[in-house]
């Protein structure tokens, strides 16, 4: 059973018992990420998330994870372009020590100035590794060509000069402005107790009231069309697709069966056409990715660098056919079986199910059941994908490569 409240202090608090398993999975969701910074605060969302499990005036990281270890649980935080997420996964009678912890964390954190100055070496270091990975690169250059000129296109990490920088005060002040109850949902799921989780979270808040969700503007129309990073690798890195549907817009059901049509499954036609049929790669995808107000469908492959012009082709053959004739009854029945099989899945594990009520909750403002979630996309129909392939793939399209190309080697890709 699903329970959703809004507590005294403005939080938003969503639990969901799991009778059968012993394990409690609970997450702070702030409503805030990279999208959510100026150009002079890019990345303080991603160092805020490593800061917060430093420690506190009564708690070190030392002891923060030796409390942790010792009932055998685990802990991590990761960060997005439109929220922040702190969880804990531990055995439902070792709960409370999870409460303090999280409560702890968000309510009072340290920020110490030595650790600030040692996290922002890591986080420097983390940069460099990411720049060191051409699939990494390629994504965020295609994000950034398909969000030209917006923070949507920016990469989660920051930028380093804004890392090098920041001052303690800068965080705090980051902290103190958006992690307030009114842009939180605390989400848990398994062995948990709706009302005695609503108590001990009152009972723990010591933080300021008020707060809410930040205000954002859309991205605008423009967009990059090529885009080549020169690098003597043994394989090209590619990213081609174009803006697409938001995470509200009502055609994301069809959108997520041509998906997996085109790129995301074994039996997808890229996979099927691309690394079965002619062997021009180990793996080939296609993703589709949501926004409050906006989104993108991407294919991403690496390849040898004699490979590109064929896969490209390849792939551009599929969105002009899939524009014009939309998918097979076989495909349609395909993505069906895979969407349900992979919903009724994803409930087994408490902290999935966790995810699943934190993200639908703070991005949504409501989390379906699996059963509703499972008919949405059992409704969809031939037309309703038609539809959505008529306007995605009749949108400008983007081409990101990493490999050893210079830009004029593409100059006539979209004519």
């Amino acid at each position: 059973m699903i329970e959703s409240s809004v507590l005294p202090s403005g939080m938003t608090l969503i639990t969901e018992v799991m009778p059968e398993v012993r394990s409690a999975s609970i997450g702070f969701w702030v409503g805030t990420g990279s999208r959510d910074e100026s150009p002079t605060e890019a990345g303080i969302s991603h160092f805020l998330e490593h800061l917060l499990f430093k420690g506190t005036p009564t708690r070190s990281a030392r002891s923060i994870a030796e409390d942790t270890d010792a009932v055998g649980g685990d802990m991590n935080a990761y960060t997005t372009k439109e929220y922040t997420t702190f969880y804990m996964r531990l055995l439902g009678e070792n709960l409370d020590l999870g409460l303090d912890i999280l409560s702890d964390i968000m309510w009072n954190p340290a920020l110490r100035q030595e650790e600030v100055d040692a996290e922002r070496q890591v986080i420097l270091e983390e940069v460099l590794m990411h720049l060191d990975e051409p699939a990494d690169v390629v994504y965020e250059r295609f994000s950034e060509a398909v969000f030209a000129d917006h923070p949507l296109g920016r990469e989660v990490l920051g930028l380093p000069d804004v890392i090098s920088s920041v001052s303690v005060g800068d965080i705090r002040r980051f902290c103190e402005h958006h992690y307030r109850p009114g842009n939180i949902v605390v989400a848990a799921a398994g062995d948990v107790d709706h009302e005695l989780l609503a108590k001990g979270l009152e009972d723990r808040f010591t933080g300021k009231p008020g707060g809410s969700s930040p205000g954002r503007v859309a991205p605008g129309e423009t967009v990059g069309r090529v885009d080549v990073t020169r690098r003597e690798t043994e394989q090209a890195h590619v990213v081609f697709g174009m803006r697409a549907l938001s995470r509200l817009d009502p055609a994301r059901y069809a959108l997520a069966v041509l998906n997996h049509a085109l790129g995301g499954g074994l039996s997808s036609r890229l996979f099927q056409k691309v690394r079965e049929e002619r062997g021009l790669c180990y793996s080939i995808g296609s993703e589709r990715v949501g926004y409050a107000d906006a989104g993108m469908l991407s294919v991403s492959v690496g390849t040898s660098p004699d490979h590109v012009e064929e896969v490209l082709a390849i792939v551009k053959g599929e969105f002009a056919d899939l524009a014009t004739n939309g998918i097979t009854d076989r495909e349609l029945e395909l993505a069906k079986g895979h969407v349900k099989a992979d919903t009724l899945l994803s409930l087994e594990d408490s902290g999935a199910r966790m995810s699943r009520l934190g993200s639908g909750m703070l991005l949504q403002g409501e989390v379906q059941t699996p059963q509703e979630a499972i008919r949405r996309v059992i409704e969809v129909t031939l037309e309703d994908v038609e539809h959505v392939c008529a306007d995605v793939f009749g949108r400008p399209r983007v081409l990101s490569v990493v490999g050893p190309f210079d830009q004029d080697d593409f100059s006539g890709f979209f004519d």
